[in-house]
């Protein structure tokens, strides 16, 4: 049912543990299970280097290119907002679709996001369940809704 195609894994750049678990356990939740591989980086270096197919991750079929991104904002190092900077500007990323999954509801950073081309931005809900549906809401539109771009 999904348009993402099980090829393209599902990238997530989220420094906390607990944060990336509550995703992931969201994501399997309700029996629905998306067949699509869950990639994770602890930060923006790192997700760098394989969006771009740096070093060891050259090998395309090693390292498919994600259908969708779901960014934190709040890392050490290279932050969330230079990662999308990053995808938005590189015209090989620039299509890949990037959430915004984060504790932030400032405004401006809500406004810096959009202006860079996040498709989406998602303020993380403090307790577990109001988690729960926020990830299950987008799950049903970024995997079943939506038309994501082909892998390339």
């Amino acid at each position: 049912m999904f348009d993402l195609r099980a090829s393209q894994p599902i990238m997530i750049i989220e420094d906390n543990d607990d944060d990336y678990e509550a995703t992931q356990r969201a994501f399997k939740s309700e029996g629905i299970s998306i067949r699509n591989r869950i990639i994770r980086f602890d930060n923006g270096t790192d997700a760098l280097r394989y969006l771009r197919r740096d070093d060891e991750f050259s090998d395309p079929v090693e390292s498919p290119r994600p259908g969708v991104v779901l960014l934190d904002l709040n890392m050490p190092g290279i932050s969330g907002h230079e990662v999308l900077i990053a995808i938005k500007n590189s015209e090989l990323l620039r299509d890949i679709p990037v959430v915004i999954l984060t504790t932030s509801e400032n405004a401006r950073d809500v406004d810096s996001c959009y202006a860079a081309g996040a498709n989406t931005y998602i303020k993380k809900p403090v307790d577990l369940d109001n988690f729960f549906a926020a990830i299950r809401k987008l799950r049903e539109y970024w995997f079943e809704l939506a038309i994501l771009p082909k892998d390339g």
